[in-house]
């Protein structure tokens, strides 16, 4: 394994009781990585944890033609917690404002809209590049509110199991189309 850049990701704004955080090397340029992540309309192709990701207005009914990421935009996810690419089981949805999109420095934040008490999430994903030429996908989130440890206690180890997989499948889509 090469030496890795050190993380392209912000320090976390807050602690929460659950962090979750993954990290992967990819043979693959870092346009490519970037295109795949910052593609929400192909996330049904390979992505097992993250169904669906759509744009939507701020009451997250109406899909927006626009499906641009863009800091201030509002996400409608569907989730398999654990992951799996199988449609027919049930789904997890959340509806997230978008934090951070930066093309420069390829991160991607967005952020839970429930209250802060309750739940407070924030997830971040950036893309670097090793001294080696290779690719570094990183992904955290992290969770706060009491609601927080309602997730450590019963969801931590398949969330965990999910930001595995995206990682994984973002290694593989990756790579496949490079």
């Amino acid at each position: 394994m090469s030496a890795s850049p050190s993380t392209n990701l912000p320090n976390p704004s807050y602690t929460g009781p659950l962090t979750c955080y993954v990290s992967r090397e990819i043979d693959a340029p870092l346009e490519t990585v970037w295109e795949v992540l910052s593609d929400f309309t192909k996330y049904p192709e390979w992505n097992p944890f993250v169904r669906s990701q759509e744009i939507t207005d701020k009451t997250g009914k109406t899909v927006l033609d626009d499906q641009t990421p863009a800091k201030g935009k509002y996400l409608f996810m569907k989730t398999h917690i654990p992951p799996t690419m199988d449609d027919s089981v049930r789904v997890q949805t959340a509806f997230e404002l978008i934090t951070a999109y930066d093309d420069v420095n390829h991160r991607l934040a967005w952020k839970n809209l429930l209250p802060w008490w309750l739940i407070k999430a924030e997830r971040w994903q950036a893309v670097s590049t090793t001294a080696d030429g290779k690719t570094v996908y990183e992904s955290r989130e992290v969770f706060g509110g009491i609601g927080a440890y309602l997730i450590k206690w019963f969801l931590a180890t398949n969330l965990m199991k999910s930001f595995e997989a995206m990682a994984d499948a973002v290694k593989t889509r990756s790579e496949q189309l490079s």
